[in-house]
């Protein structure tokens, strides 16, 4: 059992803290979100002394658990695996652990107002008999939209050390080399937006409005915005469990990879400290703490995101390295809600409790105008009259996350402003809820009349609960802009200082190995 569970993340300060801080260590990490954990526990294997400083009461940053409602258990954030690298689940032994992780192999449901719908199997067998059912003239391109994932996949993230993930520095050179001459591939990596993917290769607008929401998922653009597409690639492209492009449910929920990292770390002799919130960063020397003491380390690693890495670092930050942070987009525009059920939601387009559909991810989509309608209303600083919402329920795979006979649901909604043009989040944080879930009630027959409790999260309180700047799960936008060759790398121009957090490449989500390149960045530079 994981010791890091047993104290559900709650680590505390340890009572030894004063000698602590006395101490030389090789490394200080601040933040013990996963990725940091990461870092944490890579150093330490490689025989560093390091010392994990967490702010909050519990370790896991976003990807977390907490008991929102009695007895329920839910990652606040974070909700399904995908994108975590194999590499890392092997290095840190997180099946020896307790890693289960259960693949959604039944894909993404989709209901649409006409009442019809789809089944996006996994298999491929399956689910182009779905596509030809609702469809038929729109099998072969299906295929070939697909297609184009596989390549980049295969040529960008290849199965073994050639993985550009594992490159912590990726150059404009190696990205080029990677493409060659496909225009389809560079075009959705670079280029296109979600809406012209889709439009490219399928004809009936259901089938199109099923995947728009595939292109924006924690991204402050409109599936009609260039380079949209490269983040249906960014999340089709991991490989865990060997299953290339899956995403599934961890036993237990999602914090539990935070707490098997911090396991592996501890395991290998790093301290981790929690409620140790740090004031001041200096380079090459250390941390000084809010509470006054000053901690020397060679080295410091932030988990934080860079708008916390530059407040804390205050005059010691190079000029053009803070143009660059500053330069990044960190407005979130996602709604959360953590959602306790009496029983699952009751889809009219295909009636029932436990159906394969409950088993995989559901979204409920928008039409196209009310797309182009609710990026705009958001943007001006109101709510929309509709939401994009994806919807994942960890208790049919786990019912020990919930009370029997209870459910669990996962609500990830766009968009929402971060600040209201009229009003505050204190004031519209239930219409916001009401707005989602009047969203998701358009294609079921109880909602919202199956639903217990909900705990509700705009951007502001995202941010405030785990420190995210803007309440951006990305620690900043992942557009191609800021992405591959131009996204920020674990090192940075002021010595003995590096970044480990979703900031850096390859990117956002639950992946673990930018903390694992920031290791080791550290290592290689034998500081």
């Amino acid at each position: 059992m994981s010791q890091t569970a047993l104290r559900a993340g709650k680590l505390g300060r340890p009572a030894n803290f004063p000698d602590l801080a006395r101490r030389d260590w090789d490394a200080i990490v601040i933040g013990a979100g996963h990725n940091g954990l990461t870092c944490a526990a890579y150093l330490a294997r490689a025989g560093k002394q390091v010392l994990v400083l967490e702010a909050r009461e519990r370790v896991g940053g976003a990807c977390t658990l907490e008991e929102p409602f009695p007895g329920v258990h839910m990652s606040p954030c974070a909700y399904l695996a995908g994108l975590l690298h194999p590499r890392v689940v092997r290095e840190m032994e997180l099946e020896r652990r307790g890693f289960q992780w259960t693949p959604a192999v039944n894909g993404l449901f989709v209901p649409f107002l006409d009442g019809e719908s789809i089944q996006l199997w996994d298999d491929d067998t399956q689910c182009e008999a779905e596509v030809a059912r609702l469809s038929p003239k729109d099998v072969s391109g299906f295929r070939a939209m697909n297609d184009v994932i596989r390549r980049l996949r295969d040529a960008l993230r290849p199965d073994d050390d050639r993985d550009l993930w594992l490159d912590g520095e990726p150059t404009r050179e190696k990205l080029e080399q990677r493409l060659g001459n496909d225009a389809e591939a560079r075009g959705v990596l670079l280029d296109w937006s979600m809406a012209e993917f889709v439009e490219r290769y399928l004809c009936d607008e259901r089938l199109q409005i099923a995947y728009l929401g595939q292109g924006v998922i924690g991204t402050n653009a409109s599936p009609f915005d260039k380079g949209t597409a490269s983040i249906r690639f960014h999340h089709a492209s991991g490989r865990l469990g060997g299953m290339p492009g899956m995403w599934g449910y961890v036993r237990g929920g999602m914090g539990m990879v935070s707490f098997y990292l911090c396991d592996a770390a501890m395991e290998a002799g790093a301290t981790v400290a929690c409620e140790v919130p740090v004031a001041h960063i200096v380079p090459g020397e250390g941390v000084e703490l809010e509470s006054g003491e000053r901690i020397r380390a060679r080295n410091v690693i932030c988990n934080a995101d860079p708008e916390v890495a530059l407040r804390l670092l205050r005059g010691d930050a190079d000029a053009s390295w803070k143009a660059q942070v500053n330069s990044v987009p960190r407005k979130g525009c996602t709604l959360k809600l953590n959602v306790w059920l009496r029983e699952l939601p009751d889809f009219l387009a295909r009636p029932g409790q436990m159906q394969p559909h409950h088993y995989g991810q559901i979204n409920a989509p928008m039409t196209k105008p009310e797309w182009k309608q609710s990026f705009a209303t958001a943007r001006a600083g109101k709510l929309p009259e509709q939401m994009w919402c994806e919807l994942y329920f960890q208790s049919v795979h786990d019912d020990s996350v919930a009370p029997a006979g209870t459910h669990t649901m996962s609500v990830f909604a766009q968009y929402v402003p971060h600040e209201f043009a009229e009003g505050t989040w204190e004031t519209m944080r239930d219409k916001a809820k009401d707005t989602a879930l009047a969203s998701v009630a358009r294609f079921c027959s109880n909602i919202p009349a199956t639903v217990l409790d909900v705990q509700t999260m705009g951007p502001p309180d995202i941010e405030q609960k785990t420190g995210l700047t803007g309440g951006h799960i990305f620690q900043g936008e992942c557009l191609p802009a800021y992405m591959w060759e131009k996204r920020l790398t674990s090192r940075t121009p002021m010595p003995g200082f590096y970044l480990c957090g979703a900031a850096t490449h390859p990117g956002g989500s639950v992946i673990g190995v930018n903390g694992r390149n920031a290791a080791m960045a550290v290592l290689e530079d034998g500081v």
